[in-house]
């Protein structure tokens, strides 16, 4: 196979779009939490950024793409991006038309956008040394074996469960690590007691519409061609973020009696995660009902966490963690072969709705279990939150020393 220039075009943009979505989740959760932690917000984000660069060079992107190991992990053959050049990319027996290095970077902006949206569950209260020990040990012991089960040759793959841009790798991982974190740090000093408010709702607009931009790379990108089905992905993508925009909004202003633009585009992000594991499969009508359910479970969810009251208040659970898990099962369900090769249950391919769950339901557990059991040896250890007047200073001072 040759480099086709079309589709290295396509993905040196789509590489771009993705990584835009790792500061566009620093502006969504900066808003979210009050005036005094905005800063630490954005800097988790952009450290996620920086972190996992490193890692993925060195050793991430091996363990994720590396010859299997017993269909659980890569091995490090490719160390250092040993063996990887400017040559067509070859990943899981597969070969692309794109270059093996822009591969390894397009994956890279994956990892940081999953790693961003963990730190959903430190907001407020989070040690930095605690938060990078995490980052990295998360990263490495999470991230790269979801990776490699779905898309580096492991087992799930094997049983034939499809994700065509990281429902499971990337949001049902990012999204129970952050329940995990939450449930090990505790809640924020005062909350349940008096109102936390979020600090600046233009500021998480800005930072949703950044999001939804970036998603037409996450998804489309992922076709690795720049060819008809990319532009499917593209449609199905902004079409699942409308209908659960929508609904969401409908759904709580029938609740609560206002339609908020917060929960607008919460809404829009649940869609947008649901679609992202079908993409590449699904029909532009079959979007509409996939990010139109994400919309109204996400916020029911939302309102579960509420009443269990659960300080995981950014919702990477509720719209990343849940959102995914539908995403990945609704593939299974609505895969339509016209479309990505792959029939789903509604076209009476049962298997694949069979292998979809078992593949969504193990990365639950494994990110969940393993996310909380590295938490608590950090937390016991070096600590993973920050001193009582930390806290009641904010992370910008007591972290950064800086103000806005």
């Amino acid at each position: 196979m040759v480099i086709d220039s079309g589709a290295t075009a396509w993905v040196l943009a789509s590489t771009a779009l993705v990584m835009i979505m790792t500061p566009g989740v620093g502006l969504f959760y900066g808003g979210l939490v009050r005036k005094k932690n905005v800063i630490n917000m954005f800097a988790l984000s952009f450290l996620a950024f920086a972190l996992v660069s490193i890692q993925w060079v060195i050793f991430g992107y091996s363990l994720a793409f590396g010859q299997d190991v017993g269909g659980f992990i890569g091995n490090l053959s490719n160390a250092g991006l040993s063996l990887i050049g400017m040559g067509p990319a070859v990943v899981a027996g597969t070969e692309y038309p794109i270059p093996g290095l822009l591969y390894v970077m397009f994956q890279l902006v994956f990892a940081t956008v999953a790693l961003a949206i963990v730190t959903s569950g430190l907001a407020e209260r989070a040690k930095l040394s605690g938060f990078i020990l995490l980052a990295l040990l998360w990263t490495t012991l999470v991230y790269d074996p979801l990776a490699h089960w779905v898309w580096g040759g492991g087992w799930s793959a094997a049983l034939g469960s499809i994700d065509f841009a990281g429902g499971t790798v990337v949001h049902i991982s990012s999204g129970f690590a952050a329940l995990a974190i939450a449930l090990v740090i505790g809640k924020r000093a005062g909350f349940g007691e008096h109102s936390i408010e979020p600090g600046n709702i233009p500021m998480v607009l800005l930072g949703a519409a950044l999001l939804w931009f970036g998603w037409f790379g996450f998804n489309s990108g992922s076709a690795i061609a720049a060819n008809g089905l990319a532009s499917s992905a593209l449609l199905v993508t902004n079409t699942a973020a409308a209908s659960g925009a929508l609904v969401w909004m409908v759904v709580s202003w029938m609740h609560g009696g206002k339609p908020s633009s917060l929960g607008i585009v919460s809404g829009a992000i649940a869609g947008l995660v649901a679609i992202t594991p079908a993409a590449g499969y699904v029909t532009p009508i079959s979007s509409i009902i996939i990010g139109g359910v994400a919309g109204a479970l996400c916020y029911t969810i939302m309102l579960f966490r509420i009443r269990k009251g659960l300080d995981e208040s950014l919702d990477a659970w509720a719209v990343h963690g849940m959102g995914g898990l539908w995403g990945a099962i609704a593939t299974g369900i609505f895969a339509y072969s016209a479309v990505g090769g792959k029939d789903g249950l509604i076209h009476g391919n049962v298997q694949q709705f069979i292998a979809n769950c078992a593949g969504a339901f193990a990365a639950v557990i494994y990110a969940f279990v393993v996310t909380l059991i590295l938490a608590l040896i950090i937390h016991k250890t070096i600590g993973l939150r920050v001193s009582e007047d930390e806290e009641y200073v904010g992370l910008d001072l007591s972290q950064h020393g800086e103000r806005v």
